[in-house]
């Protein structure tokens, strides 16, 4: 299991109320686990977006799409 840390995060009462309830009806046991699972798929998501092209590969998309006129 990985090392858990506590720390405070203050959010406005109007955000903590509609993103518990959107938790409790996702079926999550809580809000810590609801918030967890978010900054989890946001980190994964900044990962995968960075990792989806090497500057190489994307220069050879780029000539592709020349080549065939659909960017100048």
């Amino acid at each position: 299991m990985a090392e858990e840390v506590h720390v405070e995060v203050k959010l406005p009462r109007k955000l903590y109320e509609e993103a518990l309830k959107k938790a409790e009806e996702a079926g999550f046991s809580g809000f810590n686990e609801f918030l967890v699972f978010i900054l989890e798929q946001l980190v994964e998501e900044e990962t995968l977006t960075k990792e989806v092209l090497s500057k190489e590969d994307e220069e050879k998309v780029k000539e592709r799409l020349r080549a065939l006129g659909y960017i100048e």
